[in-house]
């Protein structure tokens, strides 16, 4: 059975930059609380929406969507690396359930995974612990992406397959809201950056590493100053979002056009397909009643940053799969 959802910004530069004080204060009040949420509920599993960064996923084979059954996190800025504590035979039942209904679904037994699945259910375990959990991969960084039916198609399926399990399922959707990462595109791209963008960064040095995270705090710093060419923060489109989901109104950017979203919204804000899919699948069960927990754009984050809680509006009980 399907116990509540969460849906959540993340961002690389969350303890490498401080915003300002008041921010960061609200913030952390808004996980506390969230947190308390998550224990009242008791799930017993979790599944995790997530976007990836160029990190786990590349154009050498690059799916709308993957099922994590054994993999590890990479440990990027600043998040736990090491292998996943996935629970194998339910991976592997949910990856059956989604194509029987009718979703074509890759999967992975070494999905890679970074800050985007790691980071939240850090910040949501501080003081608690959080059960297993199953990585369902939404490509939202390279194009082409899955449209926005389709994504709620998939959510769906993972829906109708947790609504039937016995344990306590907790959805989690990691992303958005409106953000402009440095993301490489691979229209027009270098031949070096093009090789990567096909083959991946490999093992790459502790000093490669860090040059890629000085360069995105960087640009966190630019952005609150004006001095970056990112877009900032869309708050606008940010509340849009949010009132549309409180109200399960989760067709709102069914006739979006990609192009049109990045320059809305940023590159990141594709991201915003984890949230569609965790909130269908939360629907697939049925009503739910929403709660945004927090939000604001913090430019130094680079991220218009939202957290939002929902539980179904009437408490189900597991159903037995004919």
């Amino acid at each position: 059975m399907i116990v509540g959802a969460i849906c959540m910004s993340h961002s690389p530069l969350l303890d490498k930059v401080r915003a300002p004080a008041e921010t960061e204060a609200a913030f952390n009040e808004a996980l506390e609380r969230v947190r308390d949420k998550v224990f009242a509920l008791k799930p017993d599993l979790a599944v995790v929406f997530y976007p990836d960064h160029l990190n786990g996923f590349f154009y050498d084979l690059l799916p709308a969507f993957c099922v994590g059954i054994e993999g590890y996190s990479v440990g990027d800025y600043g998040s736990s690396a090491g292998r996943l504590t996935v629970p194998v035979p339910l991976a592997e039942e949910l990856v059956r359930s989604i194509i029987h209904d009718g979703v074509d679904t890759a999967l992975s037994y070494k999905i890679v995974v970074d800050h985007g699945a790691v980071q939240p259910l850090e910040l949501l375990a501080i003081g608690h612990d959080l059960p297993p959990f199953i990585p369902v991969f939404i490509n939202s960084a390279a194009a082409p992406r899955p449209t926005f039916r389709r994504v709620r198609a998939m959510g769906e399926a993972v829906g109708r397959w947790a609504a039937r399990r016995p344990e306590r399922v907790l959805l989690i959707g990691s992303g958005g809201l409106s953000h402009d990462p440095p993301i490489p595109a691979f229209a027009g791209a270098a031949p070096e950056l093009r090789n990567m963008l096909i083959n991946g960064i490999g093992n790459i040095t502790f000093e490669q590493r860090f040059a890629r995270t000085s360069k995105v705090v960087g640009e966190g710093v630019k952005v609150q100053m004006g001095l970056s060419n990112l877009r900032p923060p869309n708050p606008e489109w940010d509340r849009m979002l949010l009132d549309a989901f409180v109200s399960a109104k989760l067709d709102v950017l069914d006739e979006s056009d990609d192009d049109e979203l990045t320059d809305i919204c940023g590159r990141g804000g594709h991201e915003i397909r984890t949230w569609v899919a965790t909130l269908a699948a939360l629907s697939s069960q049925g009503e739910y009643q929403a709660t945004v927990d927090f939000y604001q754009p913090v430019e130094v984050w680079l991220t218009g940053m939202g957290v939002m809680t929902a539980i179904p509006a009437i408490p189900s009980r597991p159903c037995v799969q004919p």
